[in-house]
């Protein structure tokens, strides 16, 4: 099972650092979405990370940037739903539905499907399959190996996740939550530990 890690919309105090430090932990696949970083902030951001690492970052916003840096890939999304013209490794979207799943199966390398659980990090966003639905879409191969699960992944959700079929986990408040108010690297580091655990078990 895979782990991907999703960053924090907003650009954090020594965020290249802790990056960097999740990367040496053994992280495979970064998510950088930064809803309002300008092509600057982002640029400035992914300079602080070793050239090593690059090629384990997807970008959300910002395609450009893929001009000036040899990364991984792209994510498709709402607010981007067009690929760009420079060809690239990967290329993701996100879904919120079955149907957007089975359109994308054929041209994307993986999808992201939320959100399965009630999220973490946006208050009131809750869950929008029912385990009966989600157990009929793993049957139909509808959920597979390219499809990943978001939306309220934790330590006691990611064996659910693996259960529905799903190929991987996309976290953000799992990893990021505490953060916010303790500003203790050390325990986002441990978290991310932890659920690397879980996750290599599957």
């Amino acid at each position: 099972m895979k782990l991907i890690v999703i960053t924090n919309e907003r650009i954090l105090d020594y965020e290249g650092s802790i990056l960097s430090n999740l990367f040496d932990e053994g992280l495979e696949t970064l998510h950088l979405r930064k809803l309002i970083a300008t092509e600057g902030e982002i640029i400035h951001l992914i300079e602080q990370i070793p050239v090593k690492y690059h090629k384990r970052i997807v970008l959300h916003d910002h395609y450009n940037i893929l001009k000036y840096f040899d990364l991984n890939g792209i994510h498709l999304n709402r607010r981007n739903p067009i690929p760009p013209s420079i060809e690239v490794a990967s290329v993701s979207r996100s879904c919120h539905s079955f149907e957007c799943i089975k359109a994308s199966m054929n041209n994307h390398n993986y999808m992201f499907l939320s959100p399965i659980f009630d999220s973490i990090s946006k208050s009131g966003y809750n869950h929008a399959f029912t385990k009966e639905e989600l157990l009929e879409a793993k049957l139909n191969c509808i959920i597979n190996k390219k499809v990943i699960a978001l939306g309220g992944i934790c330590k006691e959700t990611i064996p659910i996740a693996s259960e529905y079929g799903f190929g991987g986990v996309a976290v953000l408040g799992a990893i990021w939550g505490n953060y916010y108010q303790d500003r203790d690297e050390n325990a986002l580091l441990r978290r991310f530990s932890d659920l690397s655990k879980i996750v290599s078990k599957l």
